[in-house]
């Protein structure tokens, strides 16, 4: 038997998928989702398109100082403008001073579209390929050509369409991308076509699928069947319109149905899921195929009896394979493997069954049914985890916080006030603080601060990163629960922390502790 080709996996979550709808990320925001998919075992990472806005060019001057264990970053544009030479287009020097191992550049291959939207000549299309593929790879770039619209083109004009790919492999394409970009092609046509113009070039081609018509997976696979051997898509299907080829998908299907071996720890894929969903602010999908929270849920019946007996019965896969987990019935603790595992990770070993396992389970049921979210906040949840052990001393006790705002609104004379106050004790002493900002989070970061930094030194080196606002249940109006998500950076490392109240000072003074408490608890282990 033949082995089966490499493939390789392109993730491109941080620039198609933020042009879907409701996605944004920090530059902060798109390091971490870096850091976390480089670890995952991701071959390419595209991380924008540094001529299109301010935050991706300091996301590549960012990423060109950080050591990748296991990807490639890539940078993304277009090919040059007709009738400017290669080496005077301003957007294609900026791939280069994007310094990344890796450029992609995407091209027209539609006649409709080079004639009506460029405004160019088919010929002059083929030039701006052939130029702009010769020119990065001349710079020493490993480069991958993106066929825009391929399939709709191949569908009109397959001659052409050819040529386009054939311009850019001539040049020194080191792979060329086929683009279903309208997401409008089904599994059959995308075989077929795959394997033609694969084996017109003599050479493996990649594939990059939209899920329009909710095809996006399916298409991903059909190209891998004719011989494709790079998928690009992104994380959870974030994307224009409906989205991309959603990863968390795909790679389980090739990895555990197909054989290929994509990343090296296929268990970690749930938690990166709602990883990168947590810090989009985006709930996670409930039903998302091997990631969603009721993907291995059964509820009474026969189903469950079955189960109990044989889990296979009513599941094609060991949910331990993709890091998810079984839920018998509402009343089943949830977790346990997470929970074992992040324990033992962090030196606090916990047998399974043992009483104390059982509290902790007990305890994050409760407080996730309140409204937290631990995936993206492992700060909180390591202190969590601690306190329920007993292997944690808080900063401070709480006698009392408040936080007032004013706002003038004499005509002329318009100003804002906030000052918050703190009191506390530390080490049974009394501190009293007060705090000014911009705005009451501002102001009790300032106070608790100012409370704290005598104390323990390592607060001074805080500063907050970033601060999210999720409304849990929005149907109750104003009197919907708040979750708060905030991101604290001392310089050298990033923690999250997550706060649940009614009132969203109170989940923002709980995330703030948190990020505070953490800190100084990392000192005191580098010490």
């Amino acid at each position: 038997m033949s082995e089966k080709p490499a493939v390789t996996v392109y993730d491109t979550t941080l620039r198609d998928g933020t042009q879907g709808t409701g996605i944004s990320f920090s530059v902060q925001d798109k390091l971490r989702v870096a850091e976390r998919l480089d670890e995952f075992g991701m071959d390419y990472i595209e991380g924008g398109w540094p001529g299109s806005n301010p935050k991706d060019a300091e996301f590549f001057a960012e990423a060109a100082k950080r050591h990748w264990q296991h990807a490639k970053i890539a940078a993304f544009g277009m090919t040059r403008r007709g009738g400017v030479k290669v080496e005077d287009d301003a957007q294609v020097r900026q791939l280069l001073d994007a310094s990344t191992p890796v450029v992609t550049v995407v091209g027209k291959t539609w006649p409709l579209h080079v004639k009506e939207v460029f405004r160019v000549s088919l010929e002059e299309n083929l030039a701006m390929i052939r130029d702009t593929v010769a020119f990065l790879k001349k710079h020493g770039r490993e480069v991958f050509y993106d066929a825009e619209h391929y399939f709709d083109s191949f569908r009109e004009d397959p001659d052409y369409s050819l040529s386009t790919v054939k311009a850019a492999s001539e040049a020194g394409a080191d792979l060329v991308v086929l683009c279903d970009t309208n997401g409008g092609s089904l599994p059959d046509y995308v075989r077929e076509v795959t394997r033609k113009t694969a084996e017109f070039l003599g050479r493996p081609v990649g594939a990059h699928t939209h899920n329009d018509c909710g095809l996006g997976v399916a298409n991903a696979l059909a190209a891998v069947e004719a011989g494709a051997v790079q998928v690009q898509g992104t994380m959870n299907g974030y994307g224009e319109r409906v989205g991309n080829c959603n990863l968390t998908t795909l790679v389980p299907l090739l990895q555990l149905k197909r054989g290929l071996t994509l990343v090296p720890d296929l268990e970690r894929l749930t938690e990166l899921s709602r990883y990168i969903d947590e810090l989009a602010n985006v709930p996670p999908d409930l039903r998302a195929p091997f990631v969603g929270r009721a993907a291995f849920t059964h509820k009474g019946g026969l189903h469950v009896h079955a189960v109990q007996k044989l889990a296979r019965t009513y599941e094609h896969v060991d949910p331990a394979l993709v890091g998810n987990e079984r839920v018998v019935s509402i009343s089943d603790l949830s977790g346990q493997t997470n929970v074992l595992m992040k324990a033992e990770a962090w030196g606090l070993p916990i047998a399974k069954g043992s009483p104390e396992v059982a509290r902790v389970l007990q305890e994050v049921k409760r407080l996730e049914h309140e409204g937290y979210e631990f995936e993206a906040a492992e700060a909180s949840f390591e202190l969590l985890l601690r306190r329920l052990l007993g292997r944690h001393k808080p900063l401070f006790e709480l006698d009392e916080y408040r936080c007032d705002f004013v706002r003038s609104g004499m005509a002329g004379e318009e100003w804002n006030k906030c000052v918050a106050a703190v009191k506390l004790r530390i080490n049974g002493d009394p501190v009293h603080k007060q705090g000014g900002g911009d705005g009451p989070v501002n102001a009790l970061d300032a106070a608790l601060r100012s409370a704290l930094g005598p104390s323990y030194p390592a607060v001074s080196a805080v500063r907050l990163a970033d601060y999210k606002v999720r409304i849990i249940n929005g149907r109750l109006g104003t009197a919907a629960r708040t979750r708060v998500l905030i991101s604290s950076t001392d310089g050298n490392a990033t923690w999250d922390t997550v706060g649940v109240s009614d009132n969203i000072i109170e989940a923002s003074w709980q995330a703030l502790v948190d990020s505070y408490d953490y800190a100084v608890m990392q000192s005191g282990r580098e010490t």
